[in-house]
This record gives structure tokens, C-alpha cells and sequence, in this order.
């Protein structure tokens, strides 16, 4: 009985931890895939990317013109 006593205490001491520690891996596991899945649904395509900065550009450039006739004037 005693032995049966220490073996159960041993494997307490080491079963406990070992599911403690899978226990906080799944739960980091899941918060990654939700950081994962943020990610997906706020990244912007390369090509949204390329048209917004054309069309920045493009403003810019009117914006240059219009200095540039202003100066003309004075």
C-alpha cells in the first residue's frame, strides 16, 4: 500500500504540470489563430495598395500644378 501510496504522488507531481502546460499551450494556440485571422481581414492587397498611392500621387500632382500657376501669377 505505501508503494502504491508514492507511486500515485508521483504521477500526480508529473501528470499535473504536463496537462497544466498543454492546457496553456492550446489556449495560446487559439489566441494566435485569432491574431491570425485579424491579420487576414485587415491586410491590404498589393494592388488596393498600388491604386491608393496612384491616386495619392495623381492629387499630388494636381496640387504641384495648381502651386505652379499660382507662382506664374505673381
Amino acid at each position: 500500500m505505501d508503494n502504491m501510496l508514492i507511486w500515485n504522488v508521483v504521477l500526480t507531481l508529473i501528470v499535473v504540470p504536463f496537462g497544466w502546460f498543454v492546457n496553456q499551450l492550446n489556449n495560446e494556440v487559439k489566441r494566435l489563430n485569432i491574431l491570425i485571422n485579424i491579420t487576414r481581414e485587415n491586410y491590404v492587397k498589393r494592388e488596393d495598395h498600388q491604386n491608393e498611392i496612384s491616386r495619392v500621387i495623381d492629387h499630388l500632382v494636381r496640387l504641384e500644378e495648381k502651386i505652379d500657376k499660382l507662382a506664374e501669377r505673381k
